[in-house]
């Protein structure tokens, strides 16, 4: 690492804007630029390096895009810009948009609920929107390894045909119960769309619920069960 001042007036700084990275991606980048020996400062959100090593924080900018990216691009305060109030949709939704900002490059930056997304950009967040509300959008962090067990629907499949069958299968039942606490709404495995998984979810305890109720119509739990299975089977 060569002698920089960073206060030197005369001295010419490239900045980069990581006000959108994660907690654990600035933590990547940190120990990296050390691991580098690259110069640099912070100011706010902004990591500051002179310009003498530009390219080689450019190569080491792409080398972690490559292990943790995509990276969300921040959108300036003073940049055109679209807002939407999406203060009635659950967190999850919120997520699943936030993903599909990051995966498709689209510069944004968030105020509590409310989201500000490149002007040049307002019909395509439209159509995110629409995609989300709709539930046929697949949430991106699933294909980054973010999403449930790798034999998730064929755990709900199988444990759903038993139950279809029998109600009191000790097998299905605690397959499907373990399996349940395994998964979450806000990962849904590669290819399924969030409003399906959604469903699935909710299915998948209506029955866990009906099979521990020794009250409850042996009937209802099957017909829960067929309902699981259909969900899933096209998926396994």
């Amino acid at each position: 690492m060569f002698d920089w001042n960073p206060n030197d007036p005369d001295a010419t700084k490239v900045h980069y804007d990581v006000s959108a990275w994660t907690i654990d991606q600035r933590a990547e980048l940190s120990e990296a630029l050390a691991d580098d020996d690259i110069a640099h400062v912070w100011e706010g959100d902004e990591l500051v390096v002179p310009e003498e090593v530009e390219q080689q924080t450019d190569a080491l900018f792409a080398r972690l895009e490559a292990v943790l990216g995509p990276f969300a691009v921040a959108l300036a305060e003073d940049e055109p810009s679209v807002e939407f109030g999406l203060d009635e949709w659950p967190s999850t939704d919120r997520d699943t948009l936030t993903a599909a900002f990051v995966e498709g490059g689209i510069p944004h930056r968030w105020a509590d609920t409310t989201v500000f997304v490149d002007a040049q950009a307002e019909k395509v967040v439209d159509e995110l929107l629409d995609s989300i509300e709709s539930g046929t959008l697949v949430v991106a962090g699933a294909a980054a390894g973010e999403g449930p067990p790798e034999e998730a629907l064929s755990t709900l499949f199988s444990s759903a045909d038993r139950l279809a069958k029998d109600p009191d299968d000790q097998t299905g039942q605690v397959d499907l119960a373990e399996m349940l606490d395994a998964i979450d709404l806000g990962h849904p495995p590669y290819g399924v769309a969030a409003g399906t998984w959604s469903k699935v979810i909710e299915v998948g305890g209506r029955l866990i619920d009906l099979c521990d109720d020794k009250e409850a119509d042996p009937s209802d739990a099957i017909g829960v069960a067929q309902e699981l299975r259909t969900l899933v089977r096209q998926y396994v």
